[in-house]
């Protein structure tokens, strides 16, 4: 298939801008191409892809950077800045339709989901979030009550945020599982990884490490400094140790060194990719049972959980995972999230994405 994947509007590629959306484009091109097809990849200025993308095409455009829906209010209003690069992405890829059998959107935003019915060339939906605004899960509805196979989801948790009409199709994600190296064991280091800003709940992993007197290494963009410096001030002195947002390489070495990673979002997280990076270094996974990683962490295989907000419940899930064999850890990965598994299940969900277009081409609807 001649595939164009259209890029999150909230930041380049590579810029860490984008969460976990950039970690799901690099593994969802890379198994593509593996595996036969043809990759365009439109995304904002500054964007570039890693070497495993190299034989993809990259357009990019330049505009104000979309402001993400997890930063509103439930009942915000659709946005879009002056100069917004949204529109200007969406202009392009209409623009240059024709030359592709489906296009795969990766903004989490308004303006490509409403566009679905309205596109010559199939447009389908890796829904990155769960609910986050009223807007967005209206118009998730809307469109899947007529087009429920344009859309996908990566765990059942995040998909049952949404009023789908029916199975919601669930496709993982995926790791390039030879840039992630197996460390037997780990130094007395607790470890916590993402954007560092309140719905993460940065907060209680460190409450958690200065009571188990434990530093907590973290790593991740700082988007709200003054939530950073409130936390660190929460805890006793030299408890954090800010590592910053790294390329995978830097990231996965010190990942491997950690005795356990704390996972404790304050919403419903998509997936989790961080639990799954750990995991495929060896190192076990104390996370609140929410959302994605909820489902990922494997109680007594790859990690432990705890309920969701409960300081003491997380730190006996700390406990917990430290007794967890490193091995079972990249195991389960290897089983589950690999690159290729990943590319095999986007593969099988866009010739579904096509061929349910060319049948309502041929209906007339």
């Amino acid at each position: 298939m001649r595939v164009l994947v259209v890029s999150t509007p909230v930041g380049s590629l590579g810029s860490g801008r984008g969460g976990g959306v950039e970690l799901t484009a690099t593994a969802l091109v890379a198994g593509l191409l593996e595996r036969g097809h043809r990759l365009t990849v439109l995304a904002g200025e500054g964007s570039r892809l890693p070497p495993a993308c190299s034989g993809a095409a990259l357009w990019c455009e330049a505009g104000v950077d979309q402001p993400s829906w997890q930063h509103r209010h439930r009942d915000a209003p659709v946005e879009i800045p002056v100069d917004g690069v949204l529109p200007k992405l969406w202009q392009r890829a209409l623009l240059h339709q024709a030359g592709f059998d489906v296009i795969v959107n990766l903004a989490y935003d308004w303006l490509p989901i409403w566009l679905t019915p309205h596109t010559a060339c199939p447009l389908a939906h890796l829904i990155s979030m769960g609910s986050v605004g009223e807007a967005m899960d209206a118009v998730v509805a809307a469109v899947a009550q007529h087009h429920p196979e344009h859309f996908a989801f990566h765990t059942a948790a995040q998909a049952g945020d949404f009023s789908l009409p029916g199975a919601p199709r669930l496709v993982g994600n995926g790791f390039d599982l030879t840039r992630y190296h197996f460390a037997p064991s780990g130094d007395p280091l607790l470890g916590w990884a993402g954007r560092v800003a309140p719905e993460k709940g940065l907060e209680d992993a460190a409450a958690v490490a200065a009571d188990l007197q434990m530093p907590l290494a973290v790593w991740g963009l700082e988007e709200d400094g003054a939530y950073a410096r409130r936390v660190e001030a929460s805890v006793p002195a030299g408890t954090i140790q800010w590592r910053g947002f790294l390329p995978t390489e830097r990231l996965q070495q010190e990942l491997g060194r950690c005795a356990v990673l704390l996972n404790t979002p304050k919403w419903n997280e998509a997936f989790g990719n961080v639990v799954v990076e750990a995991m495929a270094c060896g190192v076990p996974v104390a996370a609140y049972a929410r959302g994605g990683p909820g489902e990922l962490v494997q109680e007594g295989t790859n990690g432990a959980l705890a309920p969701p907000d409960d300081r003491h419940g997380l730190r006996l899930a700390v406990q917990r995972a430290l007794a967890v064999p490193r091995a079972g850890c990249r195991r389960w990965v290897e089983q589950t999230c690999s690159q290729q598994a990943f590319a095999a299940r986007i593969e099988a969900w866009l010739e579904a994405v096509v061929a349910a277009a060319a049948d309502r081409a041929a209906r007339g609807g």
